[in-house]
């Protein structure tokens, strides 16, 4: 068997048009060196591929398979940015896990983006009620993860506040 695998050049263009943001006096955190953005999803293949993929574009990232892992992992880790799958097993769907994390002080400014096959208008209201920023219903290309990661690239790396 070959396998061919073409990754997208717009990584690379937000990368350098941040980075020049930040040498131009612009925001420091628009660059994604040392952002932190956690990735959970109970298809352990999908969660480890767009923590790769997310990687190569300079970030720096964890991975949870369950609700409870993910609250768990988002107290140690921290991270700026969650993609949160909404089907979560253990008894804690992403619903839950995104109110909880908006309850805790720790991490409620944090950045969560779903990350779901369920993408109808009522989904998309739930998810917003639940406390999500965005919402990407799946298969996502890595045109739409690059979309959302440079819409939230103004959150200062320090404090979680919104620019």
């Amino acid at each position: 068997s070959t396998f061919t695998i073409r990754l997208p050049l717009a990584a690379t263009t937000i990368d350098q048009s941040a980075a020049s943001s930040a040498d131009q006096g612009g925001p420091a955190a628009a660059h994604p060196a040392g952002r932190r953005v956690l990735v959970v999803d109970d298809n352990v293949d999908g969660a480890e591929s767009l923590a790769i993929v997310l990687q190569i574009s300079g970030y720096k990232t964890e991975t949870a398979h369950s609700g409870p892992e993910a609250l768990k992992t988002a107290l140690v880790f921290r991270p700026d940015i969650v993609f949160l799958d909404i089907g979560l097993p253990a008894g804690m769907d992403g619903y839950e896990v995104a109110r909880r994390l908006r309850a805790d002080p720790h991490t409620a400014a944090t950045v969560l983006v779903a990350l779901t096959g369920w993408g109808s208008e009522d989904d998309k209201r739930k998810s917003a009620a639940a406390g999500f920023d965005c919402h990407l219903t799946k298969p996502v290309g890595a045109d739409a993860v690059q979309a959302v990661l440079a819409r939230f690239s103004t959150i200062a790396a320090d404090d979680g506040v919104r620019e």
